[in-house]
């Protein structure tokens, strides 16, 4: 069985879907077998063939199986907003049972690296009960933790850590990308956080005003990752 793991990240916007990508790119320009799954997408676009989520989309273009759109995306929602209110204002309800249900079915193909993207951040509630913590701990998937270089990112960083750990998974590694052009004891910061996550530091992304998976990609350690023990 190949490496699987869980991608979450300090908030929303700091770049889960490049780093899940662009791992994915690296891994299948060796040849490796690689899927990419986002088991919801909140901001999803209608077209003709049905709703469609960019970030997912991105994820699909690095998955070397044959799945479909909705193998990768079995909840796709309208609304850009937290996903349990988007499912509300649709009348679903979302399950952690039910999309662990989904992830198992592609977990059991022979991958070489199976990246299972999450929603905004670790404690992003499913339903009035669950998060999509209790997703992972269904699944016991080792995490990957992509931090939004910014002001505020060791608080947001360290307590995403404590958490996974408390919930009672491993955090495999974690990236840096820098989601601002410009960040005051940039270095400072970064030395902070290698001294206190506890785990590898996977990769370095620097500010990219137009995000592409290859320039990405050249900045991940995929070897790192390939050979991690969890």
């Amino acid at each position: 069985m190949g490496k699987q793991y869980f991608v979450t990240g300090t908030n929303t916007g700091v770049g889960k879907t490049l780093v899940t990508a662009s791992l994915l790119a690296a891994a299948r320009q060796r040849g490796l077998r690689t899927a990419g799954l986002k088991p919801v997408a909140a901001g999803c676009d209608m077209t003709q063939d049905g709703l469609r989520n960019e970030d997912a989309l991105a994820l699909l273009a690095q998955t070397s199986l044959p799945l479909t759109y909705e193998q990768v995306n079995p909840v796709a929602l309208q609304a850009a907003i937290a996903p349990h209110i988007a499912a509300a204002q649709e009348n679903r309800r979302l399950s952690a049972d039910r999309l662990a249900g989904f992830g198992r079915g592609t977990m059991m193909h022979p991958l070489d690296l199976l990246l299972i993207e999450g929603a905004g951040g670790w404690r992003v509630p499913l339903n009035e009960r669950e998060t999509f913590a209790d997703l992972v701990k269904i699944l016991q998937l080792p995490v990957l933790l992509v931090v939004g270089m910014e002001l505020g990112c060791i608080n947001h960083a360290l307590l995403s850590a404590e958490a996974i750990r408390r919930d009672g998974l491993v955090l495999a590694g974690w990236v840096a990308n820098r989601v601002v052009p410009e960040m005051s004891c940039y270095q400072e910061n970064l030395h902070s956080l290698q001294l206190r996550l506890g785990c590898p530091m996977m990769g370095e992304l620097p500010y990219l005003a137009e995000p592409g998976v290859e320039q990405a990609a050249a900045c991940l350690d995929l070897d790192l990752l390939l050979a991690t023990d969890h």
